[in-house]
């Protein structure tokens, strides 16, 4: 994302992504803390580090509809955008961050407001993926690269989740988190 940050937003003392994101330029993974992170202080290398990082923008930076209760450093929680919808990544250290109000609200609202226009919500703890549908979740584990989440619909509804691979042109497909 790009772009000034809304009502002056900025980083300050949150450096979450430095933990919950992979960065490729670091071969670092997610779910564990980048070298170079100071936690709560910030980057050591911040004129120098990855296009991926300095390009990165969580939506409670870029988006002015999220108060300061998503605040990765308060919520445990970074939400990202991917092709197929929204991402919320929880830190491993606070796996049910997510289903604390108000967020689990929130975010089967987003669940329910995207199943008519095909977005998904996924969150991730660690490896594990769940995608979020606005009665229920369905727990995926681990979704390995070359593997597609498929969804079953029955009248609009949502009815079936798994994990494997898509036939081509598969509506229901959608891509697994990086």
């Amino acid at each position: 994302m790009s772009g000034a940050p809304p009502d002056g937003r900025h980083c300050g003392d949150c450096t979450l992504c430095c933990k919950i994101m992979a960065i490729e330029a670091r071969a670092k993974p997610a779910g564990v803390w980048c070298p170079d992170c100071r936690p709560g202080r910030g980057c050591a290398i911040y004129a120098d580090r990855p296009a991926e990082c300095r390009d990165f923008r969580c939506l409670w930076l870029s988006d002015g509809r999220l108060d300061d209760r998503w605040k990765p450093s308060r919520s445990k929680l970074v939400l990202t955008t991917s092709e197929d919808g929204i991402e919320v990544r929880c830190d491993p250290g606070f796996p049910d961050a997510w289903r604390k109000a108000p967020f689990d609200g929130v975010i089967r609202g987003w669940a329910a407001t995207g199943a008519g226009i095909d977005v998904t919500v996924l969150v991730l703890v660690g490896r594990k993926t769940i995608l979020v549908a606005s009665d229920r979740d369905f727990d995926l584990g681990v979704v390995a690269p070359d593997e597609q989440i498929l969804r079953e619909f029955e009248g609009g509804r949502l009815v079936d989740v798994r994990v494997g691979k898509a036939p081509g042109g598969d509506r229901g497909a959608a891509r697994p988190p990086p």
